[in-house]
């Protein structure tokens, strides 16, 4: 009897401090990152639901100053989180996840919201001219800046139309008042990574979407080769805001996937 105590004895002292007990891996923290002409907030209806789906949400700032840029301040962001990461990206936003995920191992899956894909040498502003149907050049309200660059805002009077059909007048125009500019330089700035390629790859899209055509969104989907391809029929540029739930559960079955 005192041998098997002591036994025991030794048996608990040997388990480490911090030891937990044996289960299944938590789930991994999602990062949505908004695109040109939207704001973090453009994602509560979608981090809502995922936070009560007991996921980690961190809706970043998107600087919206250039891909490489970008892509380093949510590489920072994705560095200081432990556990695995999905990374989400809207229209701009594709480009920046896909530079921020290179070499990041704790990168598990990208979900490309109406956001561009492109290849090494590809821009956002490159991709939307292949096909036809954009009408964005013509909504847009540039701003001088002192370098030479300007800062890109869609007119508060098109933003509705332009951005968001499907959203409630009065949703959309809180929305132009909020909306967050981008660089023109940026749009145009070459992608230097396509983790896409390497990483699984979900793409969710809207059909009536007036700044990356569906068209533009189909050839990127199909050429990543993702897993899953939603087209959301009559959905707006804003399809996270006007179909929260459809943007969430392609978010979570990425998540839940590996």
């Amino acid at each position: 009897m005192r041998y098997a105590l002591g036994a025991l004895a030794l048996a608990i002292a040997s388990i480490p401090a911090n030891a937990a007990p044996a289960g299944p891996d938590p789930k991994p923290t999602i990062i949505l990152l908004h695109g040109a002409f939207a704001e973090s907030s453009s994602w509560n209806g979608v981090t809502a639901r995922l936070a009560g789906d007991g996921y980690a949400v961190i809706a970043a700032a998107n600087p919206l100053r250039g891909v490489q840029s970008d892509a380093a301040s949510l590489s920072s962001l994705i560095r200081s989180i432990q556990g695995r990461v999905v990374l989400v990206g809207h229209s701009y936003g594709g480009p920046v996840i896909s530079e921020a995920a290179n070499n990041k191992a704790n990168v598990m899956a990208l979900v490309y919201v109406a956001g561009f894909l492109p290849l090494p040498g590809e821009s956002s502003a490159s991709l939307s001219k292949q096909f036809p149907g954009s009408t964005l050049g013509d909504a847009l309200k540039p701003v001088a800046l002192a370098d030479g660059d300007e800062d890109l805002f869609i007119d508060p009077a098109k933003f509705r139309a332009q951005f968001a059909a499907d959203v409630p007048a009065a949703q959309t125009a809180l929305m132009a008042a909020t909306q967050r500019p981008v660089l023109l330089s940026a749009l145009a700035e070459p992608s230097r990574t396509a983790s896409w390629q390497s990483l699984p790859t979900y793409v969710i899209y809207g059909s009536a979407d007036r700044n990356i055509p569906a068209a533009a969104m189909e050839f990127m989907a199909y050429r990543a080769n993702a897993r899953h391809i939603v087209r959301v029929n009559g959905a707006s540029h804003a399809v996270m805001v006007s179909h929260p739930a459809e943007v969430a559960a392609l978010i979570e079955e990425a998540a839940a996937s590996y």
